[in-house]
């Protein structure tokens, strides 16, 4: 295990050369990937696999675009607990949540066939109707409007905060910002929807939501979860670096969710609500 908040650690590699057939040995800086569990009141809801640090956000974040919970003030106190390695020393992979008086999960967790890993969030859900968690939020009627000038320098803005894939080039990154193009907040994190999560549960903590008129910003594919978690939040519009999957798009037309991919200045692929952009 790493030490608590290491988001990077060095390890050995071997580079080959293979028309040469030279080999150098050195040491490389490589994302740390390690489990947290949240817990709610003492019962365990969720592991995920995760770059360590903002677990706090992580944590709130996942239970309101889980649709658990609808907002931070619904949670009266955050911890980590002092699990134990096998050394004997204390790991920080457990967050325990106590909810405030009065609060409840206002849905069951998804059932879950496995645990998170760090690919995709939705892995081994009984099945795509259980994810479908319904959202509170009218994004459709949100009455955000974009210049795609300002979509277009979005992905930049966001590699421009990205000090940990600069050291290591293996993680993602999710940004929320406003329609005028500034970033509020940015994380990263070996998961992408990890950094969605944590993304969410940074605003949610120091605001209220829904998140309208705000546009998230992701440095990977459009998934449909990240649809989805944009969708519970109130998140009207989505830029993608990457592309967007079958889902994703069907998604966000049914929500009234601009969906934009393939951004990278100066063009772009609109998917849904294109009368967003001016």
């Amino acid at each position: 295990m790493t030490p608590m908040g290491r988001v990077t650690t060095r390890v050995r590699r071997t580079r080959l050369d293979v028309v040469s057939g030279a080999r150098v040995e050195r040491t490389d800086t490589v994302a740390v990937e390690e489990p947290l569990e949240i817990r709610v009141d003492g019962i365990s809801l969720t592991t995920t696999m995760r770059t360590p640090g903002d677990d706090f956000d992580l944590a709130i974040g996942h239970l309101l675009t889980e649709g658990l919970l609808h907002g931070a003030d619904e949670v009266a106190t955050l911890m980590h607990c002092t699990d134990l390695d096998e050394s004997g020393s204390p790991t920080f992979n457990v967050v325990d949540v106590t909810l405030a008086p009065g609060a409840v999960l206002h849905r069951a967790p998804r059932e879950r066939t496995q645990g998170m890993t760090s690919a995709c969030g939705v892995c081994g859900s009984a099945s795509v109707d259980a994810v479908r968690t319904s959202s509170r939020y009218a994004v459709a009627g949100d009455p955000l409007s974009l210049s795609a000038e300002v979509v277009a320098g979005l992905p930049d803005a966001l590699r421009r905060q990205q000090p940990v894939f600069d050291r290591t080039g293996g993680v993602h990154a999710a940004g929320l910002a406003t329609a005028s193009g500034d970033l509020v907040h940015v994380r990263e994190d070996v998961g992408r929807h990890n950094a969605v999560d944590k993304v969410v549960g940074a605003a949610a903590r120091v605001g209220s939501l829904p998140l309208a008129g705000h546009v998230l910003v992701v440095s990977a594919r459009a998934s449909f979860e990240i649809i989805q978690k944009a969708s519970v939040v109130g998140i009207p519009a989505v830029v993608a670096v990457g592309a967007p999957t079958s889902l994703a798009v069907d998604l966000a037309v049914d929500r009234g969710i601009t969906l934009v991919a393939f951004t990278r200045h100066p063009s772009m692929s609109v998917y849904s609500r294109p009368d967003r952009l001016a």
